[in-house]
């Protein structure tokens, strides 16, 4: 018997099948689609779409919603337009009481520099002060903040000899871990992020997680019916041995929350200047960093695919890119579906080794916010601003494509409006192939092509209604779409009112 009736929509499927204007749902699972007067039946609720555009619910395939919850609790830093709009914001976060936390600064909005202990120090000089710039490989701090921290001595930016308060890699790390929240924070946060996520029509996140709280918070909310996204939890590197321990692999766990990847960084970020390349930076002599050098990154991947467990690698330069291919080539991996994380500085070669080899691209379109003329991207590569993000290019090479936000910012249309208008007129995607790189192609990434991604009978109820068809406005308008009801198992856990 048919539960629910979705209807006054347009339903675009995203499985090659035709438009529709109906969905059935019976006990969360999609039983067809076609004419309301086909599929209405006694006894069956009917939801008004009130004349939306019902897609797949979106798959964020690489996402970090503690950081989106902390945005959301803590001071919100993205868009910030200077020094003075941070410091404002972060006045106005301020309760009085410990550390005063800032994330998602992006110093290219004001064709500035990174903020410094100096500027911070507006905020407070006897409390310890964080922002966190956008990528979170950088950490901008106030002195309180250097005095009190126990930093490495690698990613310790100075100048004179004197630390400037800009701290990058392990050096951030350091800052992560001497902030990291409790449970009860942490619960504060992921279901302040989860609010964001539905909100922007996301039904199943790829999470990130380290040294954290999160996958507990998960499990109990999920046990408490508290949890309507669906989550995979990609574990860091360092969790290796525990996983294996405790006898986990991928795609272990519940219909919610399950067991994804194990993620290690091979380099660092183009915007801190520490992503890998083959030749060095256009505008300094570095070449990057090795977070995971080339030998360890062999092994790593062996262990890794040993144990039955997909594999995620951050690798932004072309260096990077080459040796995680390498690494892959050197084990049997066609099974276990491993990833490369951003992939960013594609030569030619690599497009080809990548559309040749089992792994998924598990890309941001987001960033192409830097690579246009003039902007970060140009400044740290120069003529190879036009190598990246690549996405036409492997979509034509065969290449399998997985989109994610990296929660810059956490919305997919964003996302797919980046794609479809990117400054490589070359690269640019249609608007179908990039929702599909954010439904099914996502889902695929988690092996769950067979239950999501798609609007067909047998896939799960998990919907996102748009105010406008992504198809019939100007490409450039596809993020100023609302989104007005976001949909889980055939339950409406977002409804915009209108």
């Amino acid at each position: 018997m048919v539960d629910r009736v979705f209807t006054n929509c347009e339903v675009r499927p995203l499985s090659g099948d035709d438009p529709a204007s109906a969905v059935a749902v019976t006990d969360g699972t999609v039983t067809a689609v076609g004419d309301p007067d086909e599929l209405l039946t006694a006894g069956a609720e009917t939801v008004d779409c009130r004349g939306g555009v019902l897609l797949p619910g979106f798959v964020d395939a690489h996402t970090h919603l503690d950081i989106v919850g902390r945005r959301t609790v803590e001071a919100d830093l993205a868009g910030a337009d200077g020094p003075d709009n941070c410091i404002d914001r972060l006045l106005a976060a301020d309760d009085g009481e410990g550390w005063v936390l800032g994330f998602g600064y992006d110093e290219s909005d004001w064709d500035g520099e990174l903020l410094q202990a100096a500027t911070l120090d507006r905020v407070s000089t006897d409390r310890p002060v964080v922002a966190a710039r956008e990528d979170i490989h950088t950490i901008s701090v106030n002195h309180a903040a250097l005095d009190t921290l126990d930093l490495p001595d690698d990613g310790v930016c100075t100048e004179d000899g004197a630390p400037t308060g800009v701290l990058v890699e392990e050096a951030a790390e350091a800052v992560f871990d001497a902030i990291a929240p409790d449970y009860t924070q942490t619960r504060e946060y992921l279901l302040a992020a989860q609010e964001v996520a539905l909100s922007k029509g996301i039904t199943a996140v790829h999470d990130m997680v380290r040294q954290s709280h999160a996958p507990q918070v998960y499990r109990e909310l999920d046990a408490k019916d508290a949890l309507s996204l669906r989550v995979r939890l990609n574990y860091w590197a360092d969790h290796l041995d525990a996983i294996r321990e405790l006898g986990l692999v991928t795609n272990h766990g519940s219909d919610r929350v399950r067991t994804g990847a194990i993620k290690a960084y091979i380099d660092g970020s183009l915007g801190a200047g520490t992503a890998r390349l083959r030749t060095p930076y256009a505008d300094s002599d570095s070449a990057g960093e090795w977070r995971t050098d080339p030998d360890a990154l062999r092994e790593l991947v062996s262990a890794v695919d040993d144990a039955g467990l997909q594999f995620a690698a951050h690798a932004i330069g072309d260096a990077a890119i080459d040796a995680l291919l390498s690494a892959i080539e050197s084990v049997d991996a066609a099974g276990e579906r491993h990833r490369v994380e951003h992939a960013e500085v594609l030569t030619g070669d690599l497009v080809e080794r990548l559309a040749a080899s089992p792994l998924v691209v598990s890309a941001q379109p987001n960033f192409h916010r830097w690579a246009a003329p003039g902007d970060l991207y140009d400044e740290r590569l120069g003529e190879r601003r036009g190598l990246t993000n690549r996405f036409r290019d492997l979509v034509d090479a065969g290449a399998q494509l997985a989109f994610g936000s990296d929660c810059m910012p956490l919305s997919p249309l964003y996302g797919v409006q980046q794609a479809v208008t990117a400054p490589e007129p070359s690269q640019r995607l249609t608007v179908g192939k990039a929702l599909r790189a954010y439904t099914s192609g996502a889902a695929y990434a988690g092996f769950d092509e067979d239950r999501m991604g798609t609007v067909t009978p047998g896939s799960v109820a998990d919907f996102a209604v748009l105010s406008a068809s992504p198809w019939e406005v100007p490409n450039e308008k596809i993020s100023d779409i609302d989104v007005t009801m976001t949909v889980s198992a055939g339950d409406i856990v977002f409804d915009s009112g209108g």
